[in-house]
């Protein structure tokens, strides 16, 4: 699976090949197509592999934030790293293959929606907040939304000093809305 999201990372959607991606994890093209009829199934199912271990991970961390004094800006920060990681760029090589390609669309609208709970549930936790007060749902997802949006534009020049900015901005905001949530 991490074979699979290394070529997209690296050779984007038209480079990646079911038999460059065996190569790369070692394993026979046999095997591979056992388990995965064609590039969409293999890719599909290595994001959403890597991308589930990664949200577990973020889970994991989620008791270290309930304590910190500045846990928004950390939790703002930590999603904004997330979405610039290497599994974001993966996933957007797929998302923009799918809008085009009506095999591979239905897979990754579904992925996408998945994970896209888990993340947004994720958040809710890291944040520590009650999601059915008004404005707090809305103000995770423009979260969510605002950390894929700085990844995109990290996508062709390094851009972490401006998102560093953002993200420091953007904590401050979410804070203000969020501190009457945990009052």
């Amino acid at each position: 699976m991490e074979a699979t999201v290394e070529c997209l990372v690296k050779h984007g959607w038209s480079g990646t090949t079911t038999t460059g991606v065996a190569d790369r994890a070692g394993v026979s093209r046999g095997a591979q197509l056992h388990h995965f009829r064609t590039r969409g199934e293999l890719v599909a199912a290595a994001v959403e592999h890597v991308g589930t271990q990664s949200v577990r991970r973020l889970l994991e961390m989620a008791t270290a934030f309930s304590a910190r004094p500045d846990r928004t800006e950390a939790v703002v920060e930590l999603l904004a790293e997330f979405y610039a990681s290497p599994l974001f760029t993966a996933a957007l090589e797929l998302w923009v293959a799918a809008r085009t390609d009506p095999d591979l669309k239905p897979v990754v609208v579904s992925l996408q929606a998945r994970l896209g709970r888990e993340c947004h549930r994720l958040a809710v936790e890291l944040l520590g907040v009650n999601e059915s007060r008004p404005g707090v749902r809305e103000t995770v997802q423009a979260t969510l939304d605002l950390a894929r949006g700085l990844a995109l534009a990290n996508q062709l020049t390094d851009d972490s000093h401006r998102r560093a900015g953002i993200v420091r901005q953007w904590a401050g905001m979410v804070q203000a809305v969020l501190a009457a949530d945990r009052a």
